[in-house]
């Protein structure tokens, strides 16, 4: 492979328009590996001694910042050689994650230095105040610590503190120096900024990279990625940002993550800008009601404690790991499977979730995919990030665009929002054309629709109208997306199929929907009658052995011409979507016998509805409605129903409903001649 040459004239360009806001990545990269710090810590002390691109200046710079973290940088193993040099100099500058509590008993409020392990260490309140984020979490700070053996609690004190961030950015110089840049060179300054060598990433994955920013830039912004494992899932809020907090584990508690009662205290989601939990599976509230509230904050922005209605901003984002493939998990339960059962188990949980970002389709990271070019100091990004939250894009949709009637209220905020982030991060100076709209419009839609494709799965026929589309109000045209892990290949294909070919929706069990295709094999014989494909379901092996019973039995009601005796018939039934083979499958399959004894196929993209007793007696649908939804899905354009079942048709959705040709019988005989192609 030949070594990859970063985009010179991007650098150059981006050096000229920010000087002083850019670093070189592959600098960070070299410090990184020997320093656990979090990038925006790294970037901020190379951009204070490296902005230049004078070559012996960013070697000088290099290592001066070396010696700063060498130096000051607490190494959790160095921890009492660092107390000693405070000890023995009196005073000392420190780099490390500082968090604060309220000391309740002594009205003080005393902070704690992750790695350099020392606790109750006094802090002036004005501090507090100031940097509020100490008491949600902590933050990496450089601070100036004294020593004094006069302190009745603990000899160490804090003399100075200062966050590591950029004190100040103009948003403006960003969003005018904007404009000098294509659409395409900024995606590429965007993803070397984190990090990503966008030459050598898909087109797609780049916008994936861009969603994962989102939650940044947008207020009350609910995300969901899940994926396998080595693609970066949580690097952007654990690294990137000092505005975002990585929940590692997923376990937390109401006060941590609201208020709490007792100290009257905002959690984190007052003050942060993206609260992530990190691995859904483990997911778990010690309080009750945590899941309650989580709910009722991702709906509205704001929850209520006590007599209070409290109102917070940060966005909320879940990143997990799929443990199977995406087919497989399709085929037997749903793309939220990760999450843990008290979830699994309230579809109204999920649709707060705005966008559904696909991580299966972002590829395992190698060092390749690192970049060495230029990108801005991720704290430069951040407070970008963070400025752009005041402001709104989502109505800009308008300009050009009005959405199809599938969306509802709770798919059109989602969908804005989405719209809104990208446009900020893309588009911050507004200066997208109605085909970058489009874009950004048709990437929206998709991950929405992939979370309501999924609640359709786990709350029926409540979410059935997952047909998402958009109308161009210039030219009155109508465009629909579509999820491409389900959207692609129809389980009931176009075109006649061959004699005893049967497709049939049912419910097994378990109350989950499947689709079930019925193959039959007819050859000259005794008469004999062979199943395969039922595993040990004995209920649905008893409705395969009725089927063959009345046929053998009703055989000459159908035609004079079908031989019972003197062939033999092998029926094969294949659960298509792999939810579990259902019981009720005898009209189908006396539908198969049937159509290949005649050597006549059942109509084109028909499916079956239904099933018979042992005497031949038709069983009502429940739940038609969700039947019909799957047989849409499934590509079905025809439904034989039973007549006994007409009376449901008014609970059915009329735009559902009338996307089928629509045939009733009355029992298992008019239901052959319904479904076959006699002509």
């Amino acid at each position: 492979m030949t070594e990859h040459i970063p985009a010179i004239e991007t650098d150059k360009k981006l050096n000229q328009c920010f000087p002083g806001r850019v670093v070189r990545k592959d600098l960070t990269k070299k410090l990184k590996g020997s320093n656990n710090v979090p990038v925006y810590v790294l970037e901020y002390l190379l951009g204070s001694n490296c902005a230049t691109e004078d070559e012996e200046l960013i070697e000088e710079g290099v290592k001066k910042v070396k010696r700063i973290l060498s130096d000051n940088y607490v190494r959790p193993d160095e921890a009492e050689l660092i107390k000693s040099r405070i000890r023995e100099t009196g005073y000392y500058t420190v780099i490390d994650k500082i968090t604060v509590h309220l000391n309740e008993r002594r009205d003080v409020y005393e902070a704690e230095f992750s790695s350099l392990g020392i606790k109750e260490i006094e802090i002036d309140p004005e501090t507090v105040k100031k940097y509020e984020k100490l008491l949600g979490g902590g933050i990496w700070c450089i601070v100036k610590m004294e020593y004094s053996v006069e302190s009745s609690r603990s000899p160490f004190m804090i003399s100075s503190l200062k966050p590591i961030q950029i004190p100040n950015m103009d948003i403006n110089e960003l969003i005018d120096r904007r404009k000098k840049f294509t659409k395409d060179e900024w995606i590429d300054i965007l993803l070397r900024t984190i990090g990503m060598e966008p030459d050598r990433l898909e087109y797609p994955v780049k916008w994936h990279l861009l969603e994962r920013l989102v939650p940044l830039v947008e207020n009350n912004y609910n995300l969901c990625e899940l994926g396998p494992r080595s693609t970066g899932k949580s690097h952007v809020y654990k690294e990137i940002s000092p505005n975002s907090i990585l929940i590692s584990g997923g376990q937390t508690t109401v006060a941590n993550l609201f208020y709490n009662l007792s100290s009257r205290q905002v959690g984190l989601v007052g003050l942060w800008d993206v609260v992530a939990f990190d691995e859904v599976a483990g997911i778990r509230f010690k309080d009750k009601d945590g899941i309650q509230i989580l709910k009722d904050y991702m709906a509205s922005g704001s929850f209520a404690r006590g007599k209070d209605q409290i109102n917070a901003n940060a966005s909320i984002v879940f990143v997990g790991n799929v443990n199977q493939s995406i087919s497989s998990l399709m085929k037997t339960a749903h793309l939220f499977a990760p999450f843990p059962d008290v979830m699994n188990n309230d579809s109204a949980f999920f649709d707060r979730i705005h966008y559904y970002l696909p991580g299966w389709e972002v590829p395992k990271f190698r060092p390749e995919h690192f970049t060495e070019g230029y990108g801005f100091i991720v704290d430069y990004l951040a407070e970008f990030l963070r400025e752009m939250r005041k402001r709104s894009f989502g109505d800009h949709i308008f300009k050009y665009f009005r959405f199809g009637n599938n969306l509802n209220q709770r798919d059109v905020i989602a969908v804005k929002k989405t719209f809104s982030g990208l446009m900020k991060l893309l588009y911050p100076d507004d200066s997208a054309t109605k085909e970058d709209a489009r874009e950004i419009l048709e990437y929206a839609l998709t991950g929405r629709r992939r979370v309501k494709e999924q609640l359709k799965k786990i709350g029926g026929i409540e979410f059935y109208d997952v047909n998402f589309s958009y109308i161009d109000v210039e030219e009155h045209s109508e465009h629909f997306v579509t999820v491409p892990e389900s959207g692609g290949s129809r389980l009931i294909p176009e075109g006649m199929g061959k004699p005893g070919q049967v497709f049939s929706v049912n419910r097994n069990e378990d109350g989950k929907i499947g689709v079930y295709k019925f193959e039959l094999q007819v050859v000259a014989g005794s008469g004999k009658y062979e199943k395969s494909g039922l595993g040990s379901n004995s209920k649905a092996k008893e409705a395969v052995q009725t089927a063959f019973n009345y046929f053998k039995a009703n055989a000459k009601s159908v035609s004079q011409s079908i031989s019972t005796k003197e062939k033999d018939y092998q029926l094969h039934v294949q659960d298509l979507t792999g939810v579990g083979i259902a019981d009720g499958l005898a009209l189908p399959a006396f539908i198969s016998l049937c159509s290949g004894a005649l050597e006549k196929p059942v109509h084109e993209q028909i499916v079956i509805l239904g099933t018979f007793t042992i005497g031949g007696s038709i069983s009502v649908i429940d739940n038609l409605s969700d039947l019909l939804q799957v047989c849409l899905d499934a590509g079905a354009k025809k439904v034989l129903i039973p007549i006994s079942s007409a009376g449901k048709i008014s609970m059915v959705p009329p735009d559902l409903f009338s996307k089928f040709q629509i045939s009733f019988y009355e029992d298992p005989v008019d239901a052959v001649y319904k479904s076959l192609a006699l002509s």
